[in-house]
């Protein structure tokens, strides 16, 4: 199953980690970049060394390429309690290379500037293993202040990129809001209806509605199945389903939701 929730915990705050699993959370991501200071970074990352634990792996935030902590935390991706690594403002594509040759582990490339959106292409191609929207830090860099349609244009091209490179649908930035479960709702659907295929979560509270939003529904299942039976039934005729036309791209549909459920 394709990744829907992706829980961010503090590298500095590795107690939370079990917690963090508990949510319910599809992938636990331990952050040592935004989430700790400059002067924590070292205690983070050898607090972080403590907690891993290969039969519970996590994903693991590192520090940027262009960071004097890099090198260290991109070793530390290689132990067995880390199942993938997440590199923030992703854009070169020598330090994709790097990191998958120090960690031997999976890359997700955070697309978080326009250095990297630029570069969108040949990151998606370089071996990533999924592309996700750091939306935040991406309109600090362009000075954007409308989380919405102005962001519009710029997660398309995550999609498109991704099923261009024959990668899993692209993960969407974080939802500010921790208790307006309305929002984080609305956003995690317009994240689906674009072709994302998972979201960034910044609280637990998040997880469960994230996960709702990224599934098929029970109106969905139905649909899909009576849509496949209907199929099977006809022999190849025609047929309809709700009184619509079902063709080749809508029982592909069909069966994709069905396999998702």
């Amino acid at each position: 199953m394709v990744q829907r929730s992706f829980l961010f915990v503090p590298g500095d705050r590795a107690e939370r980690i079990a917690k963090a699993r508990a949510a319910g959370a599809d992938a636990v991501v331990v952050d040592l970049e935004d989430a700790v200071a400059p002067g924590n970074k070292l205690a983070a990352r050898a607090a972080v060394a403590g907690a891993l634990d290969a039969a519970n792996p996590i994903v693991l935030r590192i520090n940027g390429a262009d960071t004097e902590w890099f090198d260290d935390d991109a070793r530390l991706a290689a132990h067995p309690g880390v199942a993938a690594v997440m590199l923030p403002k992703a854009g070169a594509i020598d330090a994709v290379a790097a990191l998958r040759a120090a960690s031997g582990k999976a890359v997700l490339a955070l697309v978080e500037t326009a250095a990297g959106l630029a570069n969108l292409p040949a990151l998606a191609a370089a071996g990533v293993a999924r592309l996700a929207f750091g939306s935040i830090d991406f309109q600090l860099d362009l000075d954007i202040t409308d989380d919405d349609l102005a962001l519009l244009p710029f997660r398309m091209q995550l999609v498109l990129a991704s099923r261009v490179a024959n990668l899993p649908p692209p993960v969407d930035g974080v939802t500010t809001a921790l208790d307006d479960a309305a929002c984080i709702d609305a956003d995690a659907r317009r994240a689906r209806s674009l072709g994302f295929g998972g979201k960034l979560c910044i609280h637990p509270k998040q997880v469960a509605i994230v996960n709702a939003a990224f599934s098929p529904s029970a109106a969905d299942l139905d649909w899909a199945r009576r849509v496949v039976d209907a199929a099977a039934g006809a022999g190849g005729a025609a047929v309809a389903v709700d009184g619509k036309m079902v063709d080749a791209p809508v029982l592909a549909r069909a069966r994709r939701i069905l396999a998702a459920g």
